[in-house]
């Protein structure tokens, strides 16, 4: 007598495509609710409302597969979820607003994952991979003919494409000017590059609400001496969106991007060509460093994406060298940010959050070689990650070392325009904040300061000594006090 059992596999809500087109304008219809609600404004009741309206849509595309009990507590949670919100938007309650919107979406339109672990690893999926399900959805809306393939293989590198060009306006004021003169004036007053960024994110936000797609366990009756293989998992990424020729395209379009942001740091940053009229250096070096991180740390997860072990991307002799041409570029664009924000700080000073951004710049420059390396070696993303967090650990130990506090302090009084005759006055206050570390540089900036009344001053010093003291008692000891000490001995018998 046969045996039957039951066995699980894993598949994935199919989709009608007749239902996209209606999804699609309900979606966009959203992104324009939010462009009204938030776009420019102070957030408030709006996001509640917002949510609301997310919710509704929600119930309306997809009441055909609700269970109305199910629905009845997943609207209970997102009631819940919507009282913190309305009491204050913080980002404690936005955060819990998120969640109960998610949670409740899990509840009424997914009645089969039962099991904490099955919701949890459902919510991840959700956060995960449900914003990057919009593009290649809106793609089915077509019959894939040659010329909606040729908008596949054209939309990821047009729409990355956009993106680093608002990076890279943002971090250079002169490309910038250029793409305002691109655009007619109507355009420019109301269509923003921010602007189109806002409905792409909105867009890509709601459309997981809107068609929803849970992974699925299903119950299959085979027999027991003859278990099929299970079938692969569905794609969420049609092979257009992401495959060999589209990522050739990219590079093609990225590299010669990148290209143009480069030459002009090579013309104005590193060659001190003078710069367009009303445009200064310090605002040049200024706008340029974080969003530069952000364009070289996009880069690598789609460098990532694209060249995964054992893909053709990976094996392709055309494709290997144009990664290897822009990763170095973006090298050369995390140099740039460093060099920026080493301007910056010669007239502005140091402090602990431009410190901790030459460390994390640091970080991304090593991380992007790794890739490099992993791709060169054919390495896995195990490799890769363990080589980063080898890196990241050295970089941690040593910072660990480190006294911060003596450096920024000696670093902004020699730097000064008491010092150095250039640059801003000593923040004295700032100084103080940063321990009895910073005395010596202190007792140098009260030296510098001579003939100003420093009564305030020299009483809140004293604090600080008073403070040093104390930390030299058996309990509280520390080899970094102890040479704190003996430097500032020195310095009261050389002054004696």
């Amino acid at each position: 007598m046969t045996s039957l059992a039951s066995t699980s596999t894993i598949d994935i809500q199919p989709m009608r495509p007749s239902a996209i087109p209606t999804k699609l304008a309900m979606a966009l219809m959203l992104a324009a609710l939010a462009d009204w609600l938030l776009y420019g404004e102070r957030v408030g009741l709006s996001l509640s409302i917002f949510a609301v309206a997310i919710a509704c849509a929600s119930l309306l595309a997809n009441h055909a597969s609700l269970e109305w009990r199910r629905a009845l507590i997943g609207g209970a949670v997102l009631a819940l979820g919507l009282v913190p919100a309305i009491e204050e938007v913080n980002t404690l309650s936005f955060a819990i607003l998120t969640i109960a919107m998610v949670v409740g979406l899990l509840l009424a339109t997914n009645p089969e994952t039962t099991e904490f672990a099955d919701r949890a690893r459902a919510l991840r999926n959700f956060f995960l991979f449900g914003p990057l399900r919009f593009f290649p959805d809106a793609l089915q809306v077509f019959n894939m003919s040659a010329f909606t393939r040729a908008i596949a293989l054209w939309l990821l590198p047009a729409v990355l494409g956009m993106v680093f060009v608002a990076l890279f306006a943002a971090a250079n004021p002169v490309i910038e000017q250029w793409v305002s003169l691109l655009n007619p004036k109507l355009i420019v007053e109301y269509v923003s590059v921010w602007r189109v960024l806002f409905w792409t994110a909105m867009l890509a936000l709601v459309w997981p609400f809107i068609h929803v797609r849970w992974r699925r366990q299903k119950s299959v009756a085979t027999a027991a001496a003859d278990v099929a293989e299970p079938e692969p998992l569905a794609s969420f990424v049609p092979a257009e969106f992401l495959g060999p020729a589209t990522i050739l395209r990219s590079l093609i379009l990225f590299n010669v991007l990148f290209a143009a942001q480069s030459t002009l740091d090579g013309i104005y940053l590193w060659g001190h060509v003078a710069l367009p009229t009303s445009l200064t250096y310090a605002a040049y070096a200024h706008r340029g460093a974080y969003p530069l991180i952000a364009t070289a740390l996009l880069a690598a997860v789609f460098v990532l994406a694209a060249m995964r072990p054992g893909g053709a991307a990976e094996k392709s002799k055309v494709i290997r060298p144009l990664v290897y041409l822009w990763v170095g570029q973006n090298v050369l664009l995390v140099a740039s940010s460093i060099l920026r924000l080493d301007l910056y700080v010669d007239i502005y000073m140091l402090t602990y959050w431009r410190i901790a951004a030459f460390i994390w710049m640091g970080l991304v420059a090593v991380g992007l070689v790794l890739i490099v390396a992993r791709i060169a070696l054919n390495r896995s993303n195990r490799w890769l990650i363990s080589a980063n967090l080898i890196a990241l650990t050295i970089v941690l130990y040593s910072s660990s070392l480190m006294n911060f506090d003596a450096l920024i302090a000696d670093y902004n009084v020699a730097h000064s325009r008491e010092a150095s005759g250039r640059g801003v006055q000593i923040d004295i206050n700032y100084l103080l904040t940063l321990g009895p570390q910073a005395l010596p540089a202190i007792d140098k900036a009260i030296a510098l300061r001579a003939g100003a009344n420093e009564s305030c001053l020299v009483s809140r010093r004293d604090r600080l000594v008073e403070q040093q003291r104390q930390d030299l008692a058996w309990r509280t000891w520390g080899f970094r006090s102890w040479r704190l000490q003996r430097r500032l001995d020195a310095q009261a018998k050389a002054a004696g």
